[in-house]
C-alpha cells in the first residue's frame, strides 16, 4: 500500500461518527445510554433528604445554633467536649445499651423458635403466621395505648390477674426496677414478627435432601436441628442480630409514649435526651453533637460485630 493510501485509511478510521455519516450524539443521549437519566431522580431525592441533612447537622454540631434562630456561631469542638462530660449522656447511653441487651437476645431466640414451630407443620399454618406477624403491622401509638392499659396499676389486666392469684399488683411502668423490662416485653411482642418472617423464609430455603440424608443416617429431630437447621440459619442469624441491635439502639417511640423516660429517668434513652435538649432546651447545636457521638458509636459497634462475625465464619 502506498503512503498516501495508508494515510487516507488512517484518517478515515479516526474520523468522528458525524464525518462517517452518523449524527453526533448529545450529552443527554450519552447520559441516557449510561443509565444516569434513570438514577437522577433517586440521587436528587437521596441528596436532598439524606446527604444534605447529614452534612447540615454535622455543621450545626460545631455551632451554638438554637431552635429559636439565635446563635449559629462556630464554636469548634465545644459541644462535643461538653457532651463527653455530660453525665446524662452516659446515663442515657447506659439505658440504651441495657434496653438493647434485654431485647435483642429474646427477639432472636423467640423468633427462631416460632419459625421452627411453624415450619415443622403445625395445623393451620396461615393462622399462626398471621398471628405472629400481625402485631408488627400495628403503629406504635396503638401498641403503646394497648399496653398502657394492660400495665396500668389500678385496673390493668395484668394486675387484675395477679389479684386473682392472690399476689400484689406491680407498678409496671412506675417502678424503676420494672419499667424498662415492661417496655422490653412490649417491644418483643410488637416486633418479633419481622424476625420470625426472616427465619421462616430462611428455613424454607434449606434443601430437603439434607434432612432426608440425616434421617437415613438415624438422626432424630434434635440432631437435625443442631447439625443442619442452626448451621444453615447462621447467615440469617447474623443478619437478624445486626438489624435488631441497630433497631434497639435507636429506640425512641414506645418509650416516649409509654413512660416519657420515667420514672426518674430510668427508661430515658439517648435519643429521647437528644429530643429534650434540642426541642425542649432549644440547643440544636448541642443536640446535634450528641447525635453524632451516638452515630459514630453505632458505626463502631456495627463494624466490630461484622468483623467478629466474619472471623468466626472464616474459622468455621
Amino acid at each position: 500500500m502506498s503512503a498516501p493510501t495508508a494515510a487516507a485509511t488512517r484518517s478515515g478510521s479516526d474520523a468522528s461518527p458525524a464525518r462517517a455519516g452518523f449524527p453526533e450524539r448529545t450529552l443527554w443521549q450519552r447520559a441516557a445510554d449510561s443509565g444516569w437519566t434513570f438514577l437522577a431522580p433517586f440521587l436528587a431525592v437521596y441528596g436532598l433528604f439524606l446527604i444534605w441533612p447529614l452534612l447540615n447537622g454535622l455543621w450545626m454540631s460545631f455551632t451554638d445554633a438554637t431552635l429559636n434562630g439565635a446563635g449559629g456561631d462556630f464554636v469548634g469542638f465545644a459541644n462535643y467536649i461538653e457532651a463527653l462530660g455530660d453525665p446524662l449522656v452516659w446515663t442515657t447511653l447506659g439505658n440504651t445499651a441495657f434496653f438493647t441487651l434485654i431485647t435483642t437476645v429474646p427477639l432472636v431466640a423467640i423468633a427462631l423458635a416460632m419459625a421452627v414451630l411453624v415450619h415443622t407443620g403445625l395445623p393451620g399454618q396461615w393462622l399462626w403466621r398471621l398471628s405472629f406477624f400481625l402485631p408488627f403491622l400495628l403503629p406504635v401509638a396503638t401498641v403503646a395505648l394497648v399496653w398502657n392499659y394492660l400495665y396500668v396499676g389500678d385496673f390493668g389486666l395484668l394486675n387484675q390477674a395477679l389479684g386473682i392469684l392472690g399476689a400484689e399488683g406491680v407498678g409496671w411502668l412506675t417502678d424503676e426496677g420494672t419499667a424498662m423490662w415492661s417496655i422490653a416485653i412490649t417491644t418483643v411482642w410488637w416486633t418479633v414478627g419481622f424476625n420470625f418472617l426472616l427465619y421462616l423464609t430462611a428455613l424454607q430455603n434449606i434443601p430437603d435432601h439434607l434432612y432426608e440424608a440425616a434421617a437415613l443416617d438415624g438422626a432424630g429431630r434434635w440432631r437435625r436441628l443442631v447439625s443442619i437447621t442452626l448451621p444453615q440459619l447462621a447467615p440469617t442469624t447474623v443478619l437478624v442480630l445486626v438489624l435488631q441491635m441497630l433497631a434497639s439502639l435507636k429506640v425512641f417511640d414506645q418509650i416516649y409514649q409509654m413512660t416519657d423516660g420515667g420514672p426518674g429517668g430510668d427508661t430515658r434513652p439517648i435519643l429521647l435526651y437528644v429530643y429534650e435538649v434540642g426541642f425542649t432546651g432549644y440547643r440544636l447545636g448541642y443536640a446535634s453533637a450528641i447525635s453524632y457521638i451516638f452515630f459514630f458509636l453505632i458505626i463502631i459497634v456495627s463494624i466490630a460485630y461484622m468483623v467478629i462475625s466474619s472471623r468466626r465464619s472464616v474459622k468455621a
